[in-house]
């Protein structure tokens, strides 16, 4: 899982870490700061805020620790206590709890504590799909553990994005294809993509990191039964029979198949989740209702967690925030024709 990015500042990433509790199970950076984006110079990127996600396996113990080493990361919440901070965290939005606009070591930061249990449920069934889908894409690990069940739950959420992202394919696509689709999947019903991001931020993800994506994705889709992979040529051909597809089906995500059986079966009729994929798997339409299931599952994480924020960042640093992306949204649009041009 660990990728090149950006290897000079690597110390700069040992630095900012030091700064917490180090009773963390999983670290990572992600985000413009760390991997190049189409369209940014290096200038850019050393101005743009780091992303941090740090999974903690007691979220109490942890807040208490940081609140007396970074009490002035927290918003008015801080006087709640610990207990009411982690409850927060654990119950309302994506199960996590962001402090951001935060000033550590020369940089502006922003970081995100989730429960490891809550982030292992996540990746496995993608619940919200919110630190799932950006586990979808390269991200900077910095800490890892030991726990082997962490560890096969990133696995596991890295083939679902690939067999998700085949039922929403055509039979043949290139790589890039296959890499804009997963990239897509966190940002399917964000509300956020409508108003306050960038609309070419998929593609500028994917276009200066193919090769983070491979070493990412090759040796899942070297593996897979249902794919036939051309390396060297970029090009990829899905099996997309019922029966192929039905496999695919039935191999997601818990969350997405319920979402995808509520969509498509009748109030009422309460038929088993295999007899409604088998005909999902038959449907012309398949790779839509796919669509439509993910979207579901988004749609709602980002609205709630987004509410969350409001509280966790505070009033002043929510507008500050939200500001900034909108002025990046604009330069994105004044931006557009000369990167489809380039496309």
């Amino acid at each position: 899982m660990t990728l090149p990015a950006l290897h000079t500042t690597s110390v700069l990433y040992r630095r900012i870490l030091s700064q917490f509790p180090q009773d963390i199970s999983l670290a990572f950076a992600y985000g413009s700061g760390v991997f190049k984006q189409h369209g940014t110079n290096q200038g850019q990127m050393e101005k743009n805020m780091l992303d941090f996600v740090f999974a903690v396996d007691d979220p109490v113990t942890w807040h208490t620790m940081n609140l007396l080493q970074n009490r002035k990361h927290y918003s008015i919440l801080k006087r709640l206590g610990p207990t009411m901070i982690s409850s927060v965290q654990n119950e309302h939005g994506a199960s996590v709890y962001y402090n951001t606009l935060v000033p550590v070591d020369g940089r502006i930061i922003k970081y995100g504590v989730i429960s490891t249990e809550s982030l292992i449920n996540d990746l496995m069934h993608w619940k919200t799909l919110y630190v799932a889908g950006r586990l979808h894409k390269p991200v900077k690990m910095l800490m890892q553990g030991e726990n082997g069940k962490l560890r096969a739950a990133l696995v596991a959420n890295l083939k679902s994005a690939v067999t998700a992202s085949f039922l929403m394919l055509p039979e043949s696509f290139t790589e890039e294809d296959l890499f804009l689709q997963i990239a897509g999947v966190s940002y399917a019903g964000d509300f956020r993509m409508v108003i306050g991001e960038d609309k070419s931020k998929v593609a500028n993800i994917v276009k200066d990191n193919i090769q983070h994506f491979r070493i990412l994705y090759s040796n899942i889709l070297r593996d897979c039964p249902q794919v036939v992979y051309k390396p060297q040529q970029g090009k990829l051909e899905v099996d997309k029979s019922p029966e192929g597809q039905f496999i695919q089906l039935m191999a997601l995500p818990r969350t997405l198949q319920q979402k995808i059986t509520k969509l498509v079966d009748p109030p009422g009729k309460n038929r088993d989740v295999e007899e409604i994929l088998l005909q999902v798997a038959q449907d012309p339409d398949c790779g839509a209702v796919v669509q439509q299931g993910i979207s579901s599952i988004v749609k709602s994480s980002s609205i709630t967690q987004s509410i969350k924020g409001i509280a966790t960042a505070g009033v002043w640093k929510t507008v500050s925030y939200s500001s900034k992306k909108l002025i990046k949204m604009w330069r994105g649009w004044r931006r557009k024709p000369s990167v489809s041009q380039m496309s």
